[in-house]
């Protein structure tokens, strides 16, 4: 039985017993009734919104779904993974350094090590590298 039938049942027991509304006990049952009567539209409604931001949901989640297999699936055709993954060496070292203006950090690879300068993504500051000491460190330790 629905919440609304209860209510409705309970308003009929209320009528039937034909409470006195100008008396105390039978204004508080009458109030108590439509008090309860008010509760349960209150709650049919909220769960027909309920319902209703689950089929709105569904449906971005759907759109969602189609906006993903176009960006992630299409993206790369089976031959350009392979030209990738050949690109990809897994024993190249990668380096980072700290921006000193925007303090990101940035990551790297050898060849802009040897290049000696790299230009920060986040905010366009050239930062140069003396190798310099490096190998004289490099030098020292053998």
């Amino acid at each position: 039985m629905e919440i609304m039938e209860k209510v409705a049942y309970l308003k009929g027991l209320a009528e039937g017993m034909e409470l006195d509304t100008e008396k105390k006990e039978g204004k508080l049952l009458s109030a108590i009734i439509d008090v309860l009567e008010d509760i349960a539209l209150d709650l049919e409604d909220l769960w027909d919104n309920d319902a209703e931001l689950a089929e709105g949901l569904d449906v971005v989640s759907d759109d969602l779904e189609d906006v993903e297999s176009v960006i992630f699936d299409d993206e790369f055709d089976e031959d350009e993974d392979d030209y990738y993954e050949d690109e990809l060496d897994e024993d190249e070292d990668c380096y980072a350094t700290t921006c000193p203006t925007c303090e990101e950090s940035i990551f790297f690879d050898e060849t802009i090590l040897e290049d000696g300068e790299v230009i920060c993504p986040n905010c366009g500051e050239k930062l140069e590298f003396d190798l310099d000491s490096l190998e004289e460190e490099e030098a020292d330790e053998e």
